[in-house]
């Protein structure tokens, strides 16, 4: 079977190294399309690849229609939304993600965030302490799981929301559950975000939610930007100017919330995976379940039975 491995943004080179022994190891073949620059180069590459491997690339229905072989695409990665799986499910393709492998990562990623927003972003001047604080995690998949972990070595008091997790799941991890997600709004000091972007989560960050947020509140988002209703935040952080708002990935309106100076971070690009240690994992992840199902049908990580 031909793999390919297209990643506009390339893996780094000892997680090329990993996929490329799991994948030869079965007896498949590898062919890497790397950093490329229009999407006919995509669609010319996948016409006789039976699995693929994805980073954020897009998988459209121009890119499955070309695919005359293929049976799966792996995104190495939790989010799937640049893929679409719908119309993949019509035309027989497989898509996986690999839940769990940058997990650490964007947790780590969100205390980067917040130690930078308490100590008011490293200005010099005098700033706060998370210890103590009120943690609210909104959705508590793999990522909120590692955030509450990490949020105890700080001392937090750690509260989350997930629609589709029991809270006994929520309290049996230490972690107190509440109702919905007004609640974890109006009970924390600090909002972290881990909702996918689904049409019922788009734009659902809104003013009206937000404002429920105690004076100085902090809000943190590394899931989607989708999920943030860009003129709502913005009109809420003109009307408040006790709110944060941290985010890794940039906002459309970047320049307009820029000029709330010292209550507003962006990182230049979508960071919360950007660790060797989760390009390796996502990257050997995918390549594995691959094998798995062309080894033996295995369907275990499908995002669109």
């Amino acid at each position: 079977m031909k793999v390919l491995v297209a990643t506009e943004k390339p893996f780094a080179s000892t997680a090329i190294n990993g996929i490329r022994k799991e994948i030869e190891s079965a007896g498949h073949e590898l062919v890497l399309l790397e950093k490329y620059t229009d999407v006919q180069q995509l669609l010319d590459a996948v016409k006789d690849a039976d699995a693929m491997i994805v980073r954020s690339d897009k998988v459209t229905p121009a890119v499955l229609d070309a695919a005359k072989q293929l049976k799966i695409v792996v995104r190495a990665g939790a989010g799937y939304d640049s893929i679409d799986t719908a119309y993949a499910k019509t035309k027989g393709v497989v898509v996986e993600n690999t839940p769990g492998q940058n997990s650490n990562a964007v947790a780590e990623l969100v205390f980067g965030l917040l130690v930078y927003a308490v100590r008011n972003f490293f200005n010099g001047k005098s700033g706060t302490e998370l210890m103590g604080k009120k943690l609210g995690i909104l959705a508590f998949g793999n990522v909120g799981r590692n955030v509450a972990r990490v949020a105890k070595g700080f001392g937090m008091d750690v509260y989350a929301y997930d629609a589709f997790c029991p809270a006994n799941v929520i309290e049996e991890a230490g972690v107190h559950a509440v109702a919905n997600q007004e609640e974890l709004f109006k009970t924390c000091d600090v909002v972290s975000l881990h909702i996918p972007a689904t049409p019922e989560t788009k734009e659902s960050i809104n003013y009206a939610l937000v404002n429920q947020m105690k004076k100085g509140g902090i809000l943190v988002n590394t899931a989607r930007k989708e999920v943030i209703n860009e003129p709502e935040l913005l009109k809420l952080l003109a009307d408040r100017d006790d709110l944060k708002f941290v985010t890794d990935i940039k906002p459309d309106a970047d320049e307009a919330f820029s000029k709330f100076e010292g209550r507003y971070f962006s990182t230049p690009k979508k960071m919360g995976a950007q660790t060797a240690e989760a390009n390796n994992n996502a990257g050997i992840a995918a390549a594995r379940q691959i094998n798995a199902f062309f080894k033996d049908g295995s369907t275990k990580f499908q995002v669109n039975k």
